[in-house]
This record gives structure tokens, C-alpha cells and sequence, in this order.
């Protein structure tokens, strides 16, 4: 881990409106800089907080990127060209405004393996964001760059002119926490549509990633993004080299932190004994669907689904699974039939890698079950396999202890978690 000496007293950390969700603190604890904080200020508070001596280095988010530009002495030729600033640094004449977003966005691009030189580019948003990219876009040789905005030009309306968009960039909220499953747009509406990249990392996946997925085109979250413009910044604000393989490291260990561990599975097939045993591993908060079920309806599954039905069950079961999901850093265990109802996918698989327990039928319990408790059950599981290898990224087989079906996800989990 790269370590600073600090000057004492020296003020470091985010600006922005809202920042509950903001991964920034945890980025610079792991690039050394334990006085690293958020600060939440309304647009009257950014003349006076500007305006302390004591700032050392301020990262600049939504929605003051252009706003701040008018507090700093000096503009980098890049965020003077850009028109716009995420990165700050008080030095003897006054504030230096930068932005390193560039070459965060550059990294995102280039790490997804997606390239501008000769595309058609439509972007998404007009405000800072967007103005990076499209800066970046255009110096990297875009044919053309079209931005998207609800009220220019080329808006929401007459979007269908611009299907023939190459790479999509999404410099909007819209899919952020806590608003998932909001969509900019589709990625299937763009037929020549060769990489799709979304500036939002909370969640991991947005439903415009998930869609890019889906359709095997090439596509990132904003994760890389945000780490990689903050290995700039805390080299702008101490005035040292940071190795580059920091950047990856980092991403890693916020990718492993920040995702969730998703277990399906067959009726009975241990997901909820493996899932308590994970979070003996782990430390990690265990969230039981079925049971937030149950302690929401106050009543038992059985008495669900003999009173209400089936649909009423799987309507709050598609309830609970979106509220799972929605959060980070946890252990979901599902219900046997949530790959019945396709809208669950998104919702788990948003922050998280889901796993496929996979156990002999002739051992599976099915007290308590009102679906299983008298089904055959290799019927079952061959209607429902083709829903497991769907959601699934991993298949685990629950063949010995609970403990050790819980390793060996909790190893697949460490090896394979990243942005």
C-alpha cells in the first residue's frame, strides 16, 4: 500500500450533494490517506468551503464539476479544455483545479477493450460527466459524438436517429442506486452497437450494462473509472508516483468488498445452511429471502401459499429479492423457484455473483416445502435447470459439509470478483 506524509491539519475528500453511497473514502484509505472524508454541501456552502486554507487535495463530484471552476486560480490545460473539474489542490497562489476523470474514463475504455477511433459515439447526459467523455472521445477519434440531453438538440424524442450508434455512454444518473433498473436506453435498439459503457458504479451493473451483457457486447460500470481517476488525484494532491498496478489491486479488493454472494438452487438443496456457514467464513451479513418473506407477511410460507396462492407468493418474493439486492457486501440465499420469475435476475446479479448449489435429488429436504413436498423432483430440477445455468456464474457442488461447499465458494468469490 502506497503511505503519504501528510501536513498536519490538511483537509481531503469528496464535494458533491449526495454521498451516502460513495465508495471514495474506502479508494483512499488503500491509496494511504486516512484523512480522506466526505463532505455533502449545498451549492450556497461552496464559496466558503472553498475558501478554507486549510484544503489539501478535494475530489469533485455531481453536481459542482463545472460549478467549482470559478474558485480556481489555475486550470490544468485539460480541465480548461474539458470544462470541467473533479480534482483540486490548494497551492501557494490559490486553488488548481484538474481533472482526472479523463484518464479515468480512459482506463475504463481501454480496460473493457473498447475503442472510439472511427465510431459513432452517442453520450448520454450533458453535464460534467459528459463533457469528459466527450472530450476523450474526440481525441481518441471518434467519426462523430452525439449527445443525448432531454431537452437539446438531440434529445429523448428523436433518439431513433442516432441508432446507428457505435458506442454508448451512459454520463446520466439514471440507474443509480437507489434507482436501479432505470434504463437511459437499449442497447438492442442500437444495431451496430459495438461497446457500452456506463459512468455509474453503484450498482456494479446497471440495467444498461446488464442489457450490453446480455447481448455479449463488449461494456463496463464506472468502478474502473472511479478508482483509476482516484490514483490520479492522490498523485496530484501529494505530488508522488503511484505504481499503476495499484489501480487493479484496488479495483479488486472494492470489487470483492462492495459485491454480494447470490446462492440458488434446488428446494432443499442446503443453500441456507451453506449460506449461514459462508457467513461464519466471511463476517458478512446473511439475508434469507424466504425468511424476510415470512417476517414480512407474518406468516409462514405454507399458510402463503395455501391462503394466497402462488403469484401472491412470488409477488413478494420479487419484493424482497429487489431489496436484497439492492445493497452490497452480503450473502443472499433464494428460495428454490426465484429463477422462475425473470425479473429477479437483475436485481441479484446487479452486485452480485450467483451461485448454483447443486446437490443429489435423493438428499434433498423437502419439510417445509410446499412445492417440492410431493413433486418429482427430477422433473423439476430438469424444468428448472435451464433457469439455474441462466442466472448462475458458478455451479458448486453441496456433496460433503455445508463448511466445505461454503470454501469453495468463498475461494471462487476471492479469484473472481472484480469490476
Amino acid at each position: 500500500m502506497q503511505r503519504f506524509k501528510y501536513m498536519g491539519g490538511k483537509v481531503y475528500g469528496l464535494i458533491g450533494r449526495t454521498l451516502k453511497h460513495s465508495y471514495s473514502v474506502r479508494i483512499h484509505q488503500e491509496l494511504g490517506n486516512s484523512a480522506y472524508r466526505l463532505f455533502e454541501l449545498e451549492s450556497e456552502a461552496l464559496s466558503e468551503f472553498l475558501s478554507r486554507e486549510d484544503i489539501g487535495g478535494l475530489n469533485v463530484t455531481i453536481p459542482y464539476k463545472r460549478d467549482v471552476m470559478r474558485f480556481c486560480a489555475v486550470l490544468s490545460p485539460e480541465a480548461q479544455a474539458i470544462g470541467s473539474v473533479n480534482t483540486i489542490v490548494r497551492k501557494a497562489d490559490g486553488l488548481h483545479g484538474y481533472n482526472t476523470d479523463a484518464y479515468g474514463f480512459k482506463y475504463m475504455a481501454q480496460r473493457a477493450h473498447i475503442e472510439f477511433a472511427g465510431r459513432k459515439v452517442v453520450i448520454f447526459g450533458s453535464g460534467g460527466a459528459s463533457l469528459t467523455a466527450q472530450a476523450v472521445a474526440k481525441a481518441q477519434g471518434a467519426s462523430e459524438v452525439v449527445v443525448v440531453s432531454r431537452n437539446g438538440t438531440d434529445n429523448y424524442g428523436n433518439l431513433r436517429r442516432h441508432r446507428d450508434g457505435e458506442i454508448l455512454i451512459n454520463a446520466t444518473p439514471m440507474g443509480m442506486h437507489p434507482h436501479a433498473g432505470e434504463c437511459v436506453a437499449d442497447p438492442k435498439d442500437f444495431g451496430r452497437c459495438k461497446g457500452v459503457l456506463d459512468l455509474i458504479y453503484n450498482p456494479h451493473r446497471t440495467t444498461f450494462i446488464i442489457r450490453a451483457e446480455q447481448l455479449g457486447i463488449p461494456c463496463s460500470g464506472g468502478l474502473s473509472m472511479l478508482v483509476a481517476q482516484a490514483k490520479a488525484a492522490a498523485e496530484l494532491f501529494f505530488g508522488t508516483p503511484i505504481p499503476d498496478c495499484e489501480t487493479e489491486r484496488i479495483l479488486a479488493l472494492i470489487g470483492r468488498e462492495t459485491s454480494n454472494i447470490v446462492i440458488t438452487g434446488m428446494p432443499g438443496s442446503g443453500k441456507s445452511i451453506v449460506g449461514k456457514a459462508l457467513g461464519k467464513i466471511t463476517g458478512r451479513e446473511v439475508v434469507d429471502v424466504d425468511a424476510e418473506i415470512v417476517r414480512c407477511a407474518g406468516k409462514s410460507i405454507e399458510e402463503i401459499f395455501r391462503e394466497d396462492g402462488e403469484e401472491e407468493f412470488r409477488r413478494l418474493e420479487h419484493e424482497q429479492t429487489a431489496l436484497a439486492g439492492a445493497r452490497g457486501g452480503r450473502i443472499i440465499t433464494t428460495g428454490g423457484g426465484v429463477v422462475k420469475d425473470m425479473r429477479n435476475y437483475a436485481p441479484l446479479h446487479q452486485n452480485g455473483r450467483i451461485y448454483h448449489i447443486v446437490r443429489d435429488l435423493k438428499l434433498l429436504d423437502r419439510a417445509g416445502r410446499p412445492l417440492s413436498a410431493g413433486a418429482d423432483l427430477a422433473q423439476m430440477n430438469r424444468e428448472r435447470l435451464p433457469l439455474y445455468e441462466y442466472f448462475r456464474d458458478a455451479v458448486i457442488e453441496n456433496d460433503g459439509t455445508p463448511e466445505e461447499a461454503a470454501d469453495r465458494i468463498w475461494r471462487d468469490f476471492c479469484e473472481n470478483t472484480c469490476d
